[in-house]
């Protein structure tokens, strides 16, 4: 490549890199300094504590408790979420359903939906007098008198049992265009050797809808941890903390209680260092996508 040709390259690229720096290199590094002070944002006052605020975040029972609920809420979702969405998207890509159009758009439906409207629906299909306490009571079921979000030991599932219903079909279409991109060969020669079904998905399908599984599975991940439209609108944290998690309590600190914003930045550092977590699981399992590949590639030939 020639001079003037990474010239030409680098202009191309410093609409990019401004945008980079400016909206999210600055952001971040400028929350790490706010992390390390004690930081009242109404008066102004800032007095540098170092490790202070993180040294107080792992002695605050309220952030373990958020940390709890954050893990609750992303091991009850995300499985059963990624599940359902791998059982529908094997059923459009199927011949056993008919006008697959109008089913995708059916499903896409929850997604482009506002989530605060979702939530608003759900607070009061789950309200005391709601439409899912009149079906269990016709049917002779029990149900929580007081309403299901004002209960805590019901607040934090009805919540997971929303993310659910409204993220399954964002899912299922991204795991049925994985399906739809592998090449219909492989099932074919599957078939043609006297493999059944299960044996062609365990050993054709699965190795070769891994990358998209990864993505999608790690995308709901990260989603799921940084829940905080439901909990805000629907419950506010409550009841007696059932439903705080670590977004949440980032806001709550940040905003509510100005005069810990430092305290905030820290708390927002830890969810960031959780997610680089999580990213870098994704590149672990993307990684692993060609050795299962290469097996499948095997058991074909």
């Amino acid at each position: 490549m020639s001079s003037r040709e990474r010239l030409f390259a680098l202009v191309c690229l410093l609409p990019w890199g401004i945008t980079f720096a400016v909206f999210w290199l600055y952001p971040l590094l400028y929350a790490f300094g706010m992390s390390l002070l004690d930081y009242h944002a109404l008066l102004g006052a800032r007095e540098f504590v170092g490790l202070g605020n993180y040294v107080a975040l792992l002695r605050d029972d309220l952030f373990w408790r958020a940390l709890r609920n954050t893990a609750l809420f992303t091991l009850g979702t995300v499985p059963i979420t990624i599940g359902l969405a791998l059982i529908l998207a094997l059923l459009l890509d199927s011949h056993l359903v008919l006008w697959r159009g109008l089913w995708q758009s059916t499903l896409l439906l929850p997604s482009v939906t506002s989530l605060v409207v979702l939530a608003l629906i759900f607070t009061n299909l789950y309200a005391r007098q709601g439409y899912l306490n009149a079906v269990l009571s016709s049917l002779g079921l029990p149900y929580p008198e007081r309403g299901w979000l004002q209960e805590p030991s019901t607040a934090l599932p009805a919540i997971m049992l929303m993310d659910i219903w409204a993220s399954v079909g964002y899912y299922t279409l991204l795991l049925l265009a994985g399906l739809q991109a592998i090449p219909r060969e492989y099932d074919e020669v599957a078939l043609l050797a006297g493999a059944t079904f299960w044996q062609r998905l365990r050993w054709v399908t699965l190795p070769l809808l891994r990358p998209m599984l990864a993505f999608a599975l790690v995308l709901n991940t990260i989603k799921a941890v940084q829940v905080f439209v439901e909990v805000y609108i629907m419950t506010r944290g409550g009841p007696l903390g059932a439903t705080t998690t670590l977004v949440y309590l980032v806001f709550v600190n940040a905003f509510e209680h100005v005069d810990r914003m430092g305290y905030a930045a820290a708390l927002a550092y830890g969810v960031f260092a959780l997610i680089g977590l999580l990213a870098a699981v994704q590149l672990r399992l993307l990684r692993r996508h060609q050795q299962w590949s290469s097996s499948a590639s095997s058991a074909l030939s």
